[in-house]
């Protein structure tokens, strides 16, 4: 009796679908779809606050990506997802971590001052500065309280200028310094020389005259009928702590001997 030969499909390699890895898959994709909102809702409100973190993190994945194209042949399409939402569900941790993070503390007037203005340190000690150190710090002073075009121009050939600078309400200010220990007081002469210059040929809207020391009476009295603004020792650590008045403040029109 003959008996009935079953056939045996030979293997050509390929594997079969697989229904069950598929809708595994499609799952996965899903729930890393609603992952990934999450993050990019939660990623936005960080962007504004630490843009440099966030460029990282994009670098991270885009990185993440290109390792995953490289791989994506060699393993299957669950085994991917998973990964994938493992990798994502960390860097949304670490996101939300960052932004509960308490903020760095806001940075001080001063600090800020410093940042803006090379020639401004708070912790100024006038007293330990030489002549040019002491005209730098002045017009860090200008610059921090909003003049523009502020220019140290003292030196050989000044006739009489030290910082020139434009005041806040457009004013030209032409500001003379005169580093002097507490025993050199600024005399009338000093006043007289700079009045010949401030306002003819610097043509100041306000003529300044600050100096570590005092002025004596005359120089005092000279300044007053030329319009000069005397800024000694006490207004200048006044204005340096910012519990005085800018110098240009104090003169509400031009001057002139």
């Amino acid at each position: 009796m003959t008996m009935p030969v079953r056939r045996i499909r030979p293997r050509t390699g390929r594997r079969s679908f697989d229904l069950r890895s598929t809708a595994l898959f499609f799952v996965l994709l899903a729930l890393l779809l609603c992952v990934l909102g999450f993050a990019v809702r939660t990623l936005a409100g960080t962007a504004e606050r630490r843009p440099a973190w966030v460029v990282v993190l994009c670098l991270a994945g885009l990185a993440a990506v290109l390792g995953w194209g490289r791989r994506r042949r060699r393993l299957s399409g669950a085994r991917t997802a998973r990964r994938a939402a493992a990798a994502l569900e960390e860097g949304v941790h670490t996101a939300l971590e960052e932004w509960e993070a308490p903020a760095a503390d806001t940075p001080s007037a001063g600090d800020r001052y410093a940042a803006v203005s090379p020639g401004y340190d708070r912790a100024y000690d006038y007293d330990a500065l030489d002549a040019d150190e002491f005209e730098r710090a002045v017009a860090g002073l200008c610059e921090r309280d909003g003049c523009t075009g502020v220019e140290v121009v003292g030196g050989a050939g000044d006739l009489g200028a030290d910082v020139l600078a434009v005041a806040p309400d457009g004013r030209r200010v032409v500001v003379q310094c005169k580093r002097y220990g507490d025993g050199h007081r600024v005399g009338s002469q000093d006043l007289q020389r700079f009045g010949g210059t401030c306002y003819t040929v610097h043509e100041a809207d306000v003529a300044v005259l600050v100096t570590t020391s005092d002025f004596t009476a005359p120089a005092v009295e000279y300044a007053e009928q030329c319009g000069i603004v005397c800024f000694d020792r006490p207004a200048l650590l006044a204005w340096h702590d910012g519990t005085g008045p800018a110098p240009w403040t104090l003169v509400d029109g031009a001057g002139g001997c």
